[in-house]
């Protein structure tokens, strides 16, 4: 089992910064890669980035150019900064990450949520 503890969202204002972080705790060893996923009111959830374990990114078209993924193994954590924020950017932000595991197999785990206002 992995828990995941999202930090760092908030109210800014269009053009302004943030940096969500995702802590995870528990069968840490097992982690691959990890996510960032957001879902505004009456939207579906949608990806807005992942790293694998090797470091390899993808972001949403949206976000590309304006935010960047990153991890720190050592701390099992994974990072989100966003830059240029607009008003569509506005969600609740989860922490996603993949878990491989000989015994368990692979299971995904999500984080709580971390609501991002972004006001024009």
């Amino acid at each position: 089992q992995v828990q995941l503890v999202e930090s760092g969202g908030g109210l800014v204002q269009a053009g302004g910064s943030l940096r969500l972080s995702c802590a995870a705790s528990g069968s840490t060893s097992n982690i691959n890669a990890m996510a960032w996923y957001r879902q505004a009111p009456g939207n579906e959830r949608e990806l807005v980035a992942v790293i694998s374990s090797g470091g390899a990114t993808t972001y949403a078209d949206s976000v590309k150019g304006r935010a960047t993924i990153s991890r720190d193994n050592a701390k099992n954590t994974v990072y989100l900064q966003m830059n240029s924020l607009k008003p569509e950017d506005t969600a609740v932000y989860y922490c996603n990450v993949k878990s491989v595991s000989r015994v368990y197999g692979v299971g995904y785990y999500w984080g709580q949520g971390t609501q991002v206002t972004v006001s024009s």
